[in-house]
């Protein structure tokens, strides 16, 4: 893999509506680093197969259209990367709740990860990159300088879910949050391909009982340590 002459790869991996996105930005607008949530990557493959009516469950054409569209990732305000399919910039598009189901459809698809990947691999591999998802730390980037892990409770991710909703002035059934989250869970967990799983060498933090800006300070402090830190192979938690 290429070296990082310009900063490092920090992976923030964990479950649904943990809060990787709105931390990770975080992160990375203070370090001055880009920022790529590669869900949207998935949201984006989605949405161009609904577009072009082609058949969501048939895992060699979705991977041969992936490869043919034409892709572009560059960051327009903030450190969020921005994806672009074919000429189209996608922003509120890849919130579309039929997108979304189609897109945890394909995310299961082997040749469908392969290919995404190897695009990960691409824009994170001169560093300077905060990137979140499922699989960052374990499959994309194994050897990043960084590996946060973020968790909590099914239950507190659903009430933030809903939180989030009834202040877009959206409805909010929580029953029905908290089954997706669950479903959501065991797909990710119980994939056979790239599944979410916490590597060893991954700091491991709790968000169940924590606000945005505690995280986050968590987090600079295992930065703030780095150079002890990423020696040690072993299972490790942040202890705060």
């Amino acid at each position: 893999m290429n070296k990082r002459p310009k900063g490092m790869v920090i992976a923030i991996d964990g479950p649904a509506g943990v809060g990787k996105s709105s931390v990770g930005r975080t992160i990375a607008s203070r370090l001055g680093y880009s920022f790529l949530n590669t869900g949207q990557m998935y949201r984006a493959l989605a949405w161009k197969a609904i577009k072009e009516g082609t058949d969501v469950s048939d895992e060699s054409e979705i991977a041969r259209m992936a490869g043919r569209i034409k892709w572009n990732f560059k960051k327009i305000s903030g450190p969020a990367i921005k994806i672009s399919v074919d000429g189209n910039v996608l922003d509120k598009e890849l919130s579309d709740e039929e997108v979304g189901k189609v897109s945890s459809a394909v995310a299961k698809m082997p040749q469908v990860r392969k290919f995404m990947c190897s695009m990960q691999r691409r824009i994170g591999g001169c560093g300077g990159i905060v990137m979140e998802g499922r699989d960052i730390g374990s499959n994309v980037f194994p050897d990043a300088e960084v590996k946060i892990y973020l968790d909590a409770s099914a239950r507190a991710r659903a009430k933030r879910r809903k939180m989030q909703l009834l202040k877009s002035g959206l409805g909010a059934d929580y029953s029905r949050i908290l089954e997706f989250i669950t479903a959501r869970d065991k797909q990710d967990t119980l994939r056979r391909h790239n599944p979410l799983v916490r590597t060893k060498d991954s700091f491991y933090i709790d968000t169940t009982k924590l606000s945005k800006k505690e995280v986050i300070a968590k987090i600079f402090r295992i930065l703030r340590n780095i150079n002890v830190k990423v020696r040690n192979n072993s299972a490790r938690k942040a202890a705060f």
